[in-house]
């Protein structure tokens, strides 16, 4: 396969490349961490117990993410009589948050029919979710919007300031800069937002709490763990002006590549 392939990802309990997420439902940990230790384990008996599998370890030695499996019939082959089985696309949609929300891989089984085909009905159902995904989110609400880091006077009189773009180019800090406000043009109706981990510098955010605003008074809370590749957050419909992302980096770092935020179907947000 590294002769041949050598870009294919390799899947098992222990990688090398990726993962087993510990469940074949297709959802991740609501903590995901890339990293996990494989000394002692092997694949299939004796692999790392589940609960380890879906969350990872903080501080493993091994760069493996998670791949979240899951068929869209309630078997892995065709069956004539699963036809009126197959997912619909919200569930597809709540997968998809469930497992690429929460900074995995998604694996989607669609088997072929008896023809060597893609039945209808699957085809159908991938069409509107990919559709639902689409439009989901094809406008982000922060187009506009302002984003600034707050630290405090005695930072700036210790340090110089030199603050990462949200680029791929720089990697540190010189001063410790784990909040920022994103500030919208106008009270804007939102129920989504997505953060984004800069994982080419590595998985280093442990937690996150994001506080929406309007004007000055807090009116929700989100809280959460790992970020990773990308972090999709669904809570009910909020009219805001502005929101605080806090961060625990184990680095003291603020790791976070990008945000953004959108507003869905009402009847998409994960339950």
């Amino acid at each position: 396969m590294r002769s041949i392939a050598p870009n294919t990802c390799v899947f098992s309990d222990i990688g090398p490349d990726i993962r087993w997420v510990g469940n074949e439902n297709g959802i991740g940990g609501l903590t995901d961490w890339n990293y996990l230790d494989t000394a002692g384990f092997k694949r299939g008996i004796g692999a790392p117990p589940n609960d380890t599998l879906s969350q990872g370890n903080v501080n493993g030695r091994k760069w493996i993410p998670a791949e979240c499996d899951v068929s869209i019939r309630p078997g892995w082959f065709y069956h004539a009589g699963d036809n009126d089985k197959v997912k619909t696309p919200q569930q597809l949609f709540a997968l998809y948050l469930q497992s690429v929300g929460r900074g995995a891989n998604l694996l989607l089984n669609v088997p072929p029919d008896t023809r060597g085909q893609i039945n209808e009905r699957d085809v159908a159902a991938l069409t509107e979710f990919k559709r639902l995904r689409d439009s989901s989110f094809s406008d982000n609400l922060l187009k506009q919007a302002s984003a600034y880091y707050e630290f405090a006077r005695k930072d700036l009189s210790s340090n110089n300031l030199s603050i990462r773009s949200l680029d791929s180019t720089a990697a540190t800090y010189s001063i410790n800069l784990q909040n920022f406000v994103v500030q919208l043009p106008q009270t804007t109706k939102l129920n989504c937002i997505i953060l984004r981990e800069a994982i080419h510098l590595g998985q280093s955010v442990r937690s996150f709490k994001i506080v929406l605003y309007n004007n000055a008074t807090a009116i929700r809370e989100i809280k959460g763990t790992t970020v990773g590749n990308k972090r999709i957050l669904t809570f009910p419909t909020t009219q805001a002006t502005s929101f605080k992302v806090y961060l625990d980096d184990k680095r003291g770092e603020d790791n976070i590549s990008g945000v953004a935020a959108y507003l869905i179907g009402e009847d998409l947000i994960e339950k």
